[in-house]
């Protein structure tokens, strides 16, 4: 048969974009990397909870999830168990969460929520309401602009992909359905972190942090008087091979009982750059 011939040239055409398309799977598998934490939560060394978390991240797009579970009499978080998840983009660099959604179980209640994100705009937001109070700060239209969800805003961009003082100069604008909030960040050093079994070490941004409650929640929540007291509240920034992003490797809050850590015991990443697992 002749290559000139109709069957052949779309054959040769068929054959040429099925490689195409092949060959662009190869490249967004190669240019995906793949952070695995798991992470315990105690108070005064004492266990009570545990989170893991997970996160790809590619050229144009990226995905997180997270589960946790927290008990004991000792929690000061409302014992339950949760998970969460968000998608978005990369543009520019910057990550743009296009989805965000939640399902929290505490006690015998079931809360699922879901949002929709453009742009730093939470434009559609559906699912369980919040219980009714009169204490409740109530949310306006203005509450959902500007914002990113709990998920993105733990993702920090590293300037050159290194770890410097800017990581920890920032607000972060917090909307996750039902609550608005900043998380305010400032610089407190750089630090080293020793390599073990689960992490390879390395440098950390250790920032200060302030949580300014400004809609959606109760004036009367003992988990909102807890964080808005004058505590001192680290989070520790550590980067994630391959990207340019920084995640928290753990966060401490000072209180009169002892200390709520949430330390990563496992911190993990794979992909672009690692022709073996990277812990650190």
């Amino acid at each position: 048969m002749s290559m000139s011939s109709p069957v052949a040239r779309s054959t040769t055409a068929a054959l040429g974009l099925l490689l195409a398309v092949a060959a662009a799977a190869v490249d967004r598998a190669q240019a995906e990397t793949r952070l695995s934490a798991n992470y315990t939560i105690s108070i005064a060394r004492i266990p009570i909870g545990k989170i893991g978390w997970t996160v790809e991240i590619s050229e144009r797009s990226y995905a997180t999830s997270g589960n946790g579970e927290a008990s004991g009499l000792l929690s000061i978080l409302a014992s339950g168990k949760g998970t969460a998840a968000t998608q978005g983009t990369v543009e520019n660099g910057a990550l743009s969460p296009t989805s965000f959604g939640s399902d929290i179980t505490r006690d015998d209640d079931k809360a699922a929520l879901r949002m929709v994100l453009d742009h730093g705009t939470a434009s559609d937001v559906s699912g369980s309401a919040p219980e009714a109070s009169e204490t409740r700060v109530p949310l306006t239209e203005a509450h959902r602009r500007n914002i990113v969800d709990p998920l993105t805003a733990l993702l920090i961009p590293a300037a050159d992909g290194g770890v410097t003082r800017a990581a920890c100069e920032r607000t972060l604008p917090i909307f996750d359905g039902h609550r608005r909030y900043d998380l305010k960040l400032t610089f407190k050093r750089l630090d080293q972190v020793k390599p073990d079994a689960h992490h390879a070490g390395g440098p950390v941004a250790v920032c200060g942090l302030v949580f300014a409650p400004i809609a959606g929640h109760r004036t009367d929540s003992k988990l909102v008087r807890f964080l808005t007291q004058d505590r001192d509240i680290e989070l520790w920034l550590a980067p994630i091979a391959g990207t340019r992003v920084l995640a928290p490797l753990r966060l401490s809050i000072a209180g009169m009982l002892g200390n709520l850590v949430i330390q990563a015991t496992e911190f993990q990443t794979t992909g672009a750059s690692h022709h073996a697992s990277d812990k650190g």
